[in-house]
């Protein structure tokens, strides 16, 4: 196979979309990993100018739907590689689901609408803001699971790895702790 053949150039995408997947776990763990879970409307309230306490929401919200962005582009790109064909999302997460990657399509939709109802900076209600981050809290697990196997599964079948092992090692440590 020719270094700078097209197959070589998709696989060296989805290899860099392996290493984004674990780079967003390691910093999608860190920023949960400052807060005591679950945490509730009352705590928001009484610390509702702590700059650090919003800072580190507003970073799991953002990381978890990094993390899920890049799943998705990734296990979309990973069919285009392997031949198969979905001409839909759902379609992809499907054949994922087949695979054993995805637990179910309905996790994956449950984390979805946890990221959906996203708690704005506006909200002033703190016991929807304190649910909203405690749902995305309890859907990291499945999240750091997807991405373990997806990364494993690209690994068996595509003979694809991260593209570099920057976050591996940590990522390991996250996901098999988690899981």
């Amino acid at each position: 196979m020719k270094p700078h053949s097209p197959l070589n150039a998709e696989k060296h995408h989805l290899s860099g979309l392996l290493e984004a997947i674990q780079r967003c776990v390691y910093f999608l763990d860190a920023s949960s990993q400052t807060l005591q879970w679950p945490i509730s409307g009352s705590f928001l309230a009484q610390n509702k100018k702590d700059k650090e306490l919003f800072e580190a929401l507003a970073a799991i919200n953002e990381r978890f739907a990094k993390l899920q962005d890049t799943l998705g582009a990734a296990m979309r790109h990973s069919l285009v590689l392997s031949g198969e064909q979905a001409d839909s999302f759902i379609k992809v997460l499907a054949i994922f689901e087949k695979a054993g990657v995805v637990q179910s399509l309905e996790a994956w939709q449950i984390a979805r609408a946890a990221r959906n109802l996203a708690a704005h900076d506006y909200e002033t209600d703190y016991d929807l803001v304190a649910d909203h981050f405690n749902a995305l809290y309890e859907q990291q697990e499945m999240l750091y699971q997807t991405a373990r196997a997806f990364v494993t599964y690209t690994q068996q079948v595509l003979s694809v790895s991260p593209l570099s092992a920057d976050f591996s090692q940590e990522f390991d440590a996250i996901t098999l702790s988690k899981t």
